[in-house]
């Protein structure tokens, strides 16, 4: 799996998502700098990390979501181009649009870090097809903006068409409907709050995080 790894100035989980992408997809990530204008040639993956990019200046991921390299992802993505946005990444792409509705500060502003219970909602996206529809697992979140917010037809929509995703079972931000990741309509973009790539091997005490990576790897290698 050929990958890249946007790199903001406050990124701060890059290189943990790096060695997920290494170890699971057998092939380094290429880390590409937000100041580049291009995305290197036949990348199978965007994957957008965690972090605080620029500070979280302005509102989380706005500054991020006009750096030059996002348009060569937005570009990507419109070409069917899978993008993984996580926790700041996640962020990133609704401040974009490639995904609907934004993430706003936690109910309770409080920063969250915690591993959180998931359910799965869709198992059929080439990002959850790894999963069960309806298992539930654990994967640690730490943010401070991730309360998920859409307008009530958005939320319609977005549950309507199965883009949900991840769902919480228990209360973590003050989410809408617990949404915690959602796809585009295309189903080729995954935002997310909740960080797979701290649950991907033993020595983090959870590996179901990692099955997300090994549902893109299949999902490529059939394509």
């Amino acid at each position: 799996m050929k990958s890249a790894v946007l790199v903001f100035p406050g990124s701060n989980c890059d290189r943990d998502l790096a060695v997920a992408l290494e170890r699971i997809g057998g092939a380094k990530p290429h880390m590409v700098w937000h100041r580049e204008t291009a995305l290197p040639d036949g990348i199978d993956l965007v994957a957008i990390p965690g972090g605080f990019s620029y500070g979280d200046y302005l509102r989380s991921g706005a500054m991020a979501a006009r750096s030059p390299i996002m348009q060569a992802v937005v570009e990507a993505a419109g070409k069917g181009t899978p993008v993984l946005g996580i926790c700041n990444g996640f962020q990133v792409l609704t401040e974009t649009g490639l995904l609907p509705g934004a993430l706003m500060r936690n109910a309770g502003l409080n920063f969250v870090c915690r591993s959180v219970p998931l359910r799965v909602e869709n198992n059929q996206t080439i990002f959850t097809r790894g999963y069960e529809a309806g298992e539930a697992i654990t994967i640690p979140v730490a943010h401070h903006d991730g309360n998920y917010q859409a307008d009530a037809e958005t939320l319609a929509r977005l549950e309507g068409e199965g883009r949900v995703a991840l769902r919480y079972t228990a209360p973590v931000n003050g989410s809408a409907n617990d949404i915690a990741g959602i796809v585009n309509d295309a189903g080729n973009v995954l935002g997310l709050m909740p960080h797979p790539e701290r649950a991907a091997e033993t020595a983090h005490g959870n590996e179901d995080g990692r099955r997300l990576f090994e549902s893109l790897l299949g999902a490529l290698e059939t394509a």
